[in-house]
């Protein structure tokens, strides 16, 4: 009896970490939702530089660039693609610990650019991990285009 109010406890606690899927995600006139005024988000189109991450940038077609970007993506630990059209993927990233849940958008414009915002569902601080997960990510997608 004691393991399932533990369990129940667990649940509870991983649940409530995670947030509400906030409802301004997606792409609203060419743009991904602007960062709050927290320093728990970054983002491409964020016209200051305490929350602006460059765009990533491809040469090759929009697919074979999303493919690639999907391969990295799914590389990484506790990250789930929740949401894809042609020219967007929504992603969840969940912490190791409590369970907290990173929204990551990436929006392919018309240019041979992509798009990023990475944001915090909870909290103020994200101690620097979605600026650290953004700049991860786009090693890897460097990485993987010059792979033979």
């Amino acid at each position: 009896m004691k393991k399932l109010g533990v369990s129940i406890i667990s649940c509870f606690i991983f649940f409530s970490c995670a947030g509400q899927r906030p409802e301004n995600l997606g792409i609203h006139h060419n743009q991904l939702a602007g960062c709050p005024g927290k320093p728990n988000c970054v983002s491409s189109q964020a016209p200051d530089k305490d929350h602006f991450v460059a765009p990533m940038t491809y040469q090759n077609e929009k697919a074979a660039a999303m493919a690639r970007l999907k391969s990295v993506i799914n590389s990484f630990q506790r990250t789930q693609i929740v949401g894809e059209t042609k020219n967007y993927l929504h992603v969840e990233c969940r912490s190791a610990v409590m369970g907290f849940v990173d929204d990551l958008e990436f929006y392919f414009p018309k240019e041979k650019k992509i798009h990023l915002r990475s944001a915090a569902r909870l909290g103020y601080f994200d101690f620097g991990v979605n600026r650290k997960r953004a700049e991860k990510i786009r090693t890897l997608f460097r990485e993987k285009t010059t792979a033979p």
